[in-house]
């Protein structure tokens, strides 16, 4: 039972609310101990609000994901937990979750509310309307991102929602074409969105992304504003990271038929986790020791 618990958690998945300490780095708090604290609690309280939408998730599909080639071994579809057992489970998160955030702050926790709405709204019927499905999965993220400049009180630049909002559309796009391609006749029946998308759309989609993710990175390093706010004007050196980054993503989309969990893609290939590497290796250098 722990197991299929866990399973159903996704714990996997957690590398997501990593961005929520987004606004500490960038924020140039990161070496303030307070600031560090009150980040990561965030995060661990997204863990948590995320897991809950997991299970959420999971009871509402559990009979399409039986039909799913990859899904049909998540616990619930796969007959090791009760649907009982996993709504318990998703509110208990759910609740453990929200606590956590109001402890940090009362700001934080209506933040965290406003996620948790928007996500079961995703659940129970956004994921199904084309567009809104991909963009609802992008303000998600965008939040998460506002969530960290929430938690240590700093103003949430808008250079790094736009970002994230860019980045998020990118991966989630290159989810659906995995997703299309991967179950072909049977897309429909898994997700209804799918009927309302082709893979030429959905390359198209993503060509604006791509463009749209790499010139806000371009100009959100070359401005002036952020130049002075964070007392350096290297940052333009990280660039070649998030393009090699992006092409390589779209590479292994494209000739690989990857993309289905972005999660998995990150850690399962190694350029593109040594890129990550290095370009955070990169901002930390840049905005603490240079």
């Amino acid at each position: 039972m722990l197991n299929s618990l866990i399973k159903l958690a996704r714990p996997s998945q957690w590398i997501k609310n990593s961005l929520v300490l987004a606004a500490l780095f960038f924020a140039g708090v990161a070496d303030d101990s307070h600031s560090l604290i009150l980040a990561f609690a965030a995060a661990a309280a997204f863990c948590l609000l995320s897991s809950s939408i997991y299970a959420l998730n999971d009871l509402i599909d559990c009979e399409l994901d039986k039909n799913h080639p990859l899904k049909k071994s998540r616990p619930i579809a796969a007959g090791e937990i009760s649907t009982a057992t996993a709504a318990l489970f998703s509110f208990i998160l759910a609740a453990a979750g929200l606590f956590s955030a109001w402890l940090i702050n009362f700001e934080l926790f209506i933040v965290s509310v406003i996620f948790l709405l928007l996500n079961v709204l995703y659940s129970s019927w956004l994921k199904h309307v084309v567009i809104l499905d991909v963009m609802t999965i992008a303000l998600s993220f965008v939040i998460r991102a506002y969530a960290g400049a929430v938690a240590i009180e700093v103003a949430a630049s808008k250079w790094m929602l736009i970002n994230t909002l860019f980045l998020a559309l990118f991966l989630a796009f290159g989810k659906r074409r995995h997703e299309l391609v991967l179950l072909d006749d049977e897309a429909t029946s898994h997700r209804q969105s799918l009927s309302k998308y082709s893979p030429y759309l959905l390359d198209q989609l993503i060509s604006v992304v791509t463009a749209s993710v790499v010139v806000a990175y371009l100009l959100y390093t070359f401005s002036s504003e952020v130049s002075s706010k964070l007392n350096t004007e290297y940052l333009y050196i990280t660039v070649p990271f998030v393009v090699y980054g992006i092409f390589r993503y779209l590479y292994l989309i494209h000739y690989e038929e990857k993309g289905g969990s972005p999660t998995k893609v990150l850690i399962g290939d190694k350029p593109l986790m040594l890129d990550v590497i290095l370009w955070l290796a990169t901002v930390i250098i840049i905005l603490y020791l240079i």
